[in-house]
């Protein structure tokens, strides 16, 4: 069934591949605004040949990891706090539900008045982002916890952080995944965007410089980086939470099947 599926997916990307070669030679779509597959392969080739990519890409990276590093361990944290101090999520869920709404673009101005177009206007987006996706999916997977297995912990004379070891973090441990894959994506949009739109350093800043150089193939080169960043996101998000859920029921399900 995996072959089959695998076998399938190169089949349809190079359909895809086909498509994106035919269309411009056609004349259905002119070539300055959409050049063949052929020269986009040519002009990816030509950036992997380049040192400035390559470091256009560690500085993507870089912001990308850092700030979903910081969403992450903030998000988590403020999680667990939230949900094991007393009254406080019920004091916090307003403030919680009127900013995490906010698309994180909108604080592109007060990124650049604060940092100018550093690094660090590019982790404010991300780490604000990215925050609300992990701290949204542990209150759900704390609210999932069993409330006889809590009760039994203090039953026992388990401590507030003995119940979060080993009672309130397993069971909200599959959620806190979830929200981790889905920052990592959001983090790398953001990252992009940030980049894109205020001149940061990275991948984003060199499709803006490409695209107002005329230089359409290089510009479509780099955003093929940019998907293939996010595919390799993904898969390795999904690895390890496989990785880390083995014992869980719906992994071991997805594996026997």
């Amino acid at each position: 069934m995996r072959g089959a599926n695998t076998a399938l997916g190169a089949a349809g990307l190079a359909a895809f591949l086909a498509l994106g070669e035919a269309v411009p030679r056609l004349g259905l779509v002119k070539e300055q605004y959409f050049p063949p597959t052929s020269r986009i392969v040519g002009a990816l080739r030509d950036e992997f040949a380049e040192s400035a990519f390559w470091t256009a890409l560690g500085d993507t990276l870089t912001g990308w990891a850092l700030g979903l590093a910081i969403a992450v361990s903030a998000g988590i944290l403020a999680g667990v706090l939230i949900s094991v101090v007393p009254h406080l999520r019920e004091a916090t869920a307003s403030t919680v539900e009127f900013l995490r709404p906010i698309p994180s673009v909108a604080l592109i101005p007060l990124a650049v008045l604060l940092y100018g177009t550093g690094l660090r206007s590019v982790l404010l987006l991300v780490v604000y982002a990215a925050f609300w996706q992990v701290l949204v999916q542990v209150l759900y997977g704390v609210q999932d916890v069993d409330p006889v297995a809590d009760e039994t912990a203090r039953s026992y004379g388990l401590g507030t952080w003995a119940r979060v070891r080993h009672v309130l973090w397993p069971t909200a441990l599959p959620y806190v995944m979830t929200g981790v894959r889905l920052a990592a994506a959001v983090a790398l949009i953001l990252t992009v965007t940030a980049e894109l739109v205020i001149g940061a350093p990275g991948l984003g800043a060199r499709i803006a410089v490409a695209q107002t150089s005329q230089a359409v193939p290089e510009m479509y080169a780099l955003i093929v980086v940019t998907g293939l960043l996010g595919l390799l996101i993904n898969v390795g998000a999904r690895t390890v939470e496989r990785r880390a859920l083995a014992w869980h029921q719906s992994v071991r399900g997805e594996v026997t099947v």
